[in-house]
């Protein structure tokens, strides 16, 4: 009964993501219905073109659907399943329902690639990628590994260390950028504007990218569902069951940091994605790992196009960042979260 009550939920989860989609494809400088954009759709399927009515369709329609919509859209899809999944296991690894996939430096790296790129100003562009997101993936692979470097001890890797490690090297590398920004003010808007997250700038190079690590990191990720969840009961009870509690930690945590790095390469820093979606998820599915990560996926996908549709449409002629509408629904939601986890995280 349970698993027909989750695969129901699925599907309604599903049929609203597609939903999403199509209202998002709508909405814009240019008004197209969602019976075009639908049309336009299936007009690109092999096999199809010939079934569909095409003589009617603009050609600008055409090309705003599908070489500057429906990336983006995507592209956001990718992201926010992406962020979602990093949240679901970096709260379970750390078994706090307060961590998120910017905790071991891939937000601060990322800050700091962008900023020495925006001041080096060298053009760079490799498989879609400009030289700020290139410069802001090195810089958070760079962090992450020089964090968990670190935080070993006698050979092991210590994840509570790790956890402080990181809060430490992000307010290092905070202060560094603000210390190089007031020397370069003329960098300070470009490098602001990146940090707070867009999708405006999506190709189907990019979605393709972040699209095929992002699903082979979730795919290996899922493998562990349940030796994630017997980890969150108590790592000593999962190193009795035999399970590698350490290797399996690592090796969750720098996967999900990866992912969250090509995420933030193609659309700079968005946060609240990764804390709040999974809690959102649970509502759903409860603690079970094999039901939350898909869950989580999903929602995490459509909350994202809900976003960046409002950051590019609320107001006529200019577009927020995604960033900034995510933090308005995520800052109201994370101040419940701490009233609900007073007792967790000690207040």
């Amino acid at each position: 009964m349970k698993n027909k009550n989750y695969t129901l939920k699925l599907l309604m989860i599903i049929l609203s993501l597609i939903g999403t989609i199509l209202m998002a494809g709508t909405i814009g400088s240019a008004s197209i219905s969602i019976i075009d954009f639908f049309r336009i759709l299936l007009s690109r399927v092999p096999f199809l073109e010939e079934w569909i009515q095409q003589d009617n369709l603009l050609d600008s329609h055409r090309i705003i659907v599908m070489n500057l919509r429906l990336p983006r859209i995507i592209l956001a899809l990718i992201g926010g399943a992406g962020l979602a999944f990093a949240g679901v296991i970096f709260q379970g690894v750390f078994s706090n329902p307060m961590a998120e996939p910017y905790l071991l430096g891939v937000s601060s790296g990322a800050a700091m690639g962008a900023t020495l790129a925006a001041i080096l100003n060298i053009q760079i562009r490799l498989i879609g990628f400009g030289t700020i997101g290139l410069f802001a993936f090195a810089g958070s692979l760079l962090v992450m590994f020089l964090i968990f470097a670190i935080s070993k001890i006698q050979g092991k890797t210590s994840i509570s260390v790790l956890l402080l490690i990181g809060l430490a090297i992000n307010s290092f590398f905070s202060a560094l950028i603000s210390l190089i920004m007031m020397f370069n003010q003329d960098k300070v808007e470009e490098v602001y504007f990146w940090t707070m997250g867009s999708f405006k700038n999506a190709t189907w190079e990019k979605v393709i990218v972040v699209g095929i690590i992002v699903l082979m990191i979730s795919l290996y990720s899922f493998r562990y569902s349940k030796e994630l969840d017997i980890i969150m009961i108590g790592d000593e009870q999962a190193k009795s069951l035999g399970i590698e509690v350490d290797t399996i930690k690592k090796k969750l945590l720098i996967l999900a940091s990866l992912g969250s790095a090509v995420i933030v390469a193609a659309s700079g820093i968005i946060g609240f994605v990764g804390l709040i979606i999974p809690h959102c998820a649970r509502l759903i599915t409860g603690e079970a790992h094999k039901k939350l990560m898909p869950m989580s996926m999903l929602i995490g996908g459509i909350f994202m196009i809900v976003c960046d549709t409002i950051a590019r449409s609320i107001i006529p002629n200019k577009e927020l960042t995604t960033g900034v509408i995510t933090s308005l629904f995520g800052v109201p939601f994370f101040i419940w979260l701490i009233y609900k986890n007073r007792k967790t995280v000690g207040l």
